[in-house]
């Protein structure tokens, strides 16, 4: 103790510290500037790559979307062919067909549908809701959702008790364009409270998508989860639901607390009127 101590005094310590501190910070700061060179050239390279792709995959799209051509001839291009395995075209035609799709409807949404599930581009987008990272799985599930695949509505859902709020808000919206009011039913038994932001945002989903079968939304109301009970008496308002009247006036009777008492007899108000 005592040797570090004079040590410590004499200050002869300083200057080999101070080199190596030098050294240290001059080294992390090399490697930091050759990081940032390489992720800036694969961004640079990355982006030459799509605008390379894009005339490709616009060619492909167009064929597939507004020409009578089977899949199985446009998807035998020579120029689709040889790059159908590279991951990175693979992510930048599905984000093609999820933009071109988010703007049409009709046949040539069924055919962009068709192509996305017979291409394999499908597989892509259920691999990425078995990711560790919850933004992945978010794009995931935006993609599946997009496309309306029905079969993946089950895997989702399961996504709606996450903790991450992001995650679990884009389940349900998710769940709620696949499946309708099946997409918010299962709340019922949701063990967590359901924050405003996320009721805010399962409200603008039912209006966006609107959905004309609203058979379900009444069973929220007998949930054990009061924040369940305060979203499913938001639907009913929002939406303007006057046959749910009959649920909201018995919950109003029997309601669990003065809150909700006063919300239900609020919206009956407002529907009645």
């Amino acid at each position: 103790m005592i040797h570090f101590r004079e040590l410590y005094t004499s200050g002869t310590w300083s200057e080999p510290f101070l080199i190596l501190a030098t050294g240290l910070f001059i080294t992390a700061s090399f490697f930091l500037y050759l990081f940032i060179i390489k992720s800036r050239s694969g961004n640079i390279k990355r982006e030459r790559l799509r605008i390379v792709y894009s005339s490709c995959i616009d060619k492909l799209l167009f064929a597939v979307a507004f020409q009578d051509i089977p899949f199985s001839v446009v998807m035998q291009d020579e120029e689709y062919a040889a790059k159908a395995d590279n991951r990175f075209f693979r992510e930048v035609i599905t984000e093609s067909v999820i933009n071109l799709h988010k703007n049409y409807d009709g046949l040539y949404a069924q055919k962009l549908e068709q192509f996305y599930k017979e291409s394999g581009l499908i597989n892509d987008s259920l691999k990425k809701l078995k990711s560790l990272k919850w933004d992945v799985r978010c794009k995931g599930i935006t993609e599946l959702a997009e496309m309306n695949v029905k079969d993946a509505f089950d895997t989702i859902i399961t996504y709606s008790k996450a903790r991450n709020k992001t995650l679990q808000i884009t389940a349900i919206n998710a769940g709620i364009k696949l499946g309708g009011t099946e997409g918010i039913v299962h709340l019922t038994a949701h063990p967590y409270p359901i924050d405003d932001w996320t009721q805010v945002n399962i409200i603008d989903a039912f209006k966006k998508h609107d959905l004309g079968d609203t058979k379900g939304i009444e069973y929220l109301l007998e949930s054990q989860n009061t924040t369940v009970i305060a979203l499913g008496l938001k639907l009913i308002k929002e939406l303007k639901l006057s046959q749910k009247v009959p649920y909201v006036a018995q919950l109003a009777e029997r309601a669990p607390n003065t809150a909700i008492k006063y919300e239900a007899q609020n919206v009956l108000q407002t529907l009645t009127i």
